[in-house]
């Protein structure tokens, strides 16, 4: 087993009510490394999650810790702690005693249980709040508590269940570079559960796509948001648009009514295909100089660009661009071979 491996599930199988919820699932995960299962709800992501933290027991296959076979040691014993989405906090407590709380489970002495929660509390930001109730802290600082009472123990791993799903969006956004931080300040790993395809590329070093108990593809956020091996990935990961294309030789794609030059080789001649375009990848040009036209639809201001659809023949073309186009406009489209990703047509 490579020496930075820290988790690896072999083969593991999970049956609910003789309904398979994981079929066969196979990953590695690297030491200090922040992976995150992203996927849509019902796929598989918080059960692996569970398995890893030994609240579920795999039906089939094998979960290793440092190359180890953890598969009958209760949760209590791995070294591994959990954050959940409801971040179950003892009310009755301060914030110093929530936190202090699994220190005196594990008996450790109290000038060390002292000492331990102050670096916790400046890690999470919260030096002040000592004696605060659970109860008159924002969803924000509740998280930050929760965190710091899972990280005081010194996992090895932390399991992070969808933790940011009951805060506000600018919250949140604040909470994932809080995350990141410290998750690489600690130097440990972070193995986190999200159905935000945006979460999941901001924090993550590697983020593994499910759907339906199977992993799809794992890779880094660039690999899987620029080379996604599916049109179910490519839509999961960021708004794609994905139409019908024939492969006529290695480097040459037809589809939109015109033949693209493309960088993807390995298909048969002639072979149906999928293609991707990202929206921003589109590049609007005049009527006369695009080989694709269409009439502009509609057009949202985000801030950032201008999001357009356009109607091209009867299929609708979302678009990313920072210069607007008129509503009922006729405009040009061009897309660079760079930009244009094939896949094989996907199985009805």
């Amino acid at each position: 087993m490579e020496e930075n491996i820290i988790v690896s599930l072999k083969n593991i199988a999970v049956d609910y009510d003789g309904e398979r919820v994981l079929n066969g699932i196979d990953l590695d995960i690297r030491d200090k490394e922040f992976v995150t299962f992203l996927g849509p709800s019902g796929c598989g992501k918080t059960t692996t999650l569970r398995i890893i933290g030994g609240f579920v027991e795999a039906g089939e296959g094998d979960v290793f810790f440092d190359g180890m076979r953890i598969n009958d040691l209760p949760p209590h014993k791995r070294k591994v702690n959990t954050v959940f989405q409801k971040y179950a906090l003892f009310p009755h407590l301060n914030v110093y005693e929530n936190i202090e709380f699994g220190l005196k489970i594990n008996k450790v002495p109290e000038p060390q249980r002292r000492e331990r929660i102050k670096d916790m509390l400046e890690l999470v930001n919260l030096m002040g709040f000592e004696t605060r109730g659970a109860n008159q802290l924002s969803g924000g600082q509740q998280q930050r508590v929760a965190i710091a009472r899972a990280l005081v123990n010194r996992p090895r791993v932390l399991l992070l269940d969808e933790p940011l799903g009951a805060l506000d969006l600018k919250l949140r956004k604040e909470m994932q570079v809080e995350l990141k931080r410290i998750q690489q300040s600690m130097e440990i790993t972070f193995i986190y559960v999200t159905h935000d395809q945006e979460e999941a590329l901001t924090m993550s070093d590697r983020v593994v796509v499910m759907k339906d108990g199977e992993i799809l593809q794992v890779g880094t956020p660039q690999d899987i948001y620029n080379e996604p091996v599916n049109a179910f990935v490519a839509d999961f990961i960021g708004e794609s648009n994905i139409l019908p294309g024939v492969m006529k030789k290695d480097f040459q794609a037809e589809f939109a009514g015109h033949v693209f030059e493309c960088v993807d080789k390995g298909f048969g001649e002639n072979e149906e295909v999928q293609v991707v375009v990202r929206p921003e990848d589109v590049k609007v040009v005049s009527y006369e100089d695009g080989p694709i036209d269409g009439i502009v639809e509609s057009v949202i201001f985000k801030g950032v660009h201008y999001e357009m659809t356009v109607d091209s023949h009867g299929f609708k073309w979302l678009i990313h661009s920072t210069k607007k186009e008129d509503v009922g406009k006729v405009i040009g489209m061009d897309i660079l071979p760079d930009d244009i990703h094939i896949m094989r047509a996907e199985e009805e």
